[in-house]
């Protein structure tokens, strides 16, 4: 895969269908689904010293769920996602840090 066809992929990739997911209506209220997309791409090529060549190129593309637009009766309210595995990682982050000070003034008395 040449570069130029990696580089045409990660943008097919991350279009933005991929972003808002395809509205779910029931009872009245229309849900549209919304995601963070990031990617990247790189590739490169050279000559050794037999003088072959190559040459590669890749790409990553990775989705996270980030909220929903809920509309109901007219109105459209913003619902973000809660990310549980990044609340708890930030409250033993907290936790640490607390036992740190508190060992540290525990200390100095």
């Amino acid at each position: 895969m040449k570069f130029d066809d990696v580089v045409v992929t990660v943008k097919e990739a991350m279009s933005v269908e991929r972003v808002y997911a395809a509205p779910v209506e029931r009872d009245g209220t229309t849900v549209i689904g919304v995601a963070a997309i990031s990617g990247g791409a790189g590739g490169g090529g050279g000559s050794g010293p037999d003088g072959e060549k190559g040459s590669g190129a890749g790409f990553g593309v990775g989705a996270k769920p980030v909220g929903a637009f809920v509309i109901r009766d007219g109105r459209v309210r913003w619902q973000p996602t809660v990310d549980a595995n990044r609340l708890i990682a930030v409250v033993g982050m907290v936790a640490l840090a607390a036992l740190a000070v508190g060992a540290r003034y525990a200390n100095r008395r």
